[in-house]
């Protein structure tokens, strides 16, 4: 078991809990800041976490969800105040509704998680801050404690897991309900380097281009919030034209941007594509979670393979990155 201690201090307020485990540093880090690899161990085994935002950047945002046996669904939200890589994470923790917005009625609590090198790996230290001895008492009711200790006990496995979260695995999509997708690849290549990849438009007729043999005879890029982007590919060999068109809804340089996505000249409804950078150990996590308008249209897009055609465009980029770099 990771956990060492647990302290309860009825004057302050807080719960504390040391754990220690048997992997560097930079490995532990990465387990709380990759969604992929947090949703498996922040939940209780019987109520699996998954995470449809994770924002590893002070001001950010994260929404989870825990499953339970019977299918029941129980959102939760963190606010990121702070982040010190690879050393302190601040986060308040709400109840949510399935928007992710924060549920006034119960308690907030605010977490400082601290990251430190010891001898035989790692140490975490967990310190969790109430408002009054009443939300304390409330959520050691509701089973807190128990929970945090079985959620922990799981980290070990994470961390073992090293082939689950190599740098050469490809492109890999996972399904997080009936309208969403998460798609994600390490990219070899910094934070700012990979932004910029996506937000230069001589830059993506390089690399956004799919299976060999397509070109990107436009790509107008949304500068702004509130701008319109619009991107179309043509077969070199002639014929087949296809593309997309949409706006940029938020952004948060360089490790965040939200837009709408249409194909141009079909029915089908928009999706919205959030776009997450992390920085990790050897390079740039990209998440980008998909939101459908139904499970049908998910599936579809599924299956047309563009999971293969990510894949190539990132191995593509990642070329790209490593000549600039040498």
């Amino acid at each position: 078991m990771p956990v060492i201690s647990v302290e309860k201090n009825l004057d302050l307020l807080t719960i504390t809990i040391v754990a220690e485990f048997a992997a560097p540093l930079r490995r532990l880090w990465d387990a709380y800041t990759d969604p992929r690899q947090i949703e498996r161990f922040w939940g209780p085994p019987t109520y699996p976490a998954t995470f449809l935002r994770h924002d590893a950047i002070t001001g950010g945002r994260s929404v989870y969800k825990m499953t339970s046996p019977e299918g029941e669904e129980y959102y939760g939200c963190w606010e990121w105040t702070l982040v010190q890589a690879p050393n302190a994470i601040e986060v308040a923790d709400s109840f949510a509704d399935a928007k992710g917005e924060p549920n006034t009625d119960l308690p907030t609590t605010r977490m400082a998680f601290a990251f430190e090198a010891v001898d035989s790996g790692s140490r975490l230290v967990t310190t969790s801050r109430f408002d009054s001895l009443e939300q304390l008492e409330q959520l050691l009711e509701m089973g807190m404690l128990e929970g945090t200790r079985e959620a922990m006990s799981q980290i070990d496995a994470v961390l073992a897991d090293l082939a689950a979260f190599a740098t050469d695995r490809a492109t890999e999509a996972q399904i997080l309900s009936d309208t969403q997708v998460r798609v994600a690849r390490i990219i070899r290549g910094p934070v700012e380097h990979v932004w910029r990849a996506h937000n230069d438009a001589d830059l993506m007729k390089k690399w956004l281009l799919g299976p060999d043999g397509w070109k990107m005879p436009i790509c107008e890029i949304a500068a702004k919030v509130g701008d319109s982007y619009r991107y179309e590919w043509a077969n070199e060999a002639g014929g087949d034209r296809f593309g997309f068109t949409g706006k940029l809804l938020e952004a948060q340089a360089p490790y965040r941007a939200i837009t709408t996505e249409a194909m141009i000249g079909m029915d089908f409804p928009a999706t919205l594509n959030e776009l997450t950078l992390t920085p990790v150990e050897h390079g740039t996590l990209l998440s980008l979670v998909i939101t459908y308008a139904n499970a049908e249209q998910r599936d579809t897009a599924l299956a047309t393979g563009m999971t293969d055609g990510m894949e190539t465009s990132y191995a593509r980029l990642e070329g790209i990155l490593g000549s600039a770099a040498a």
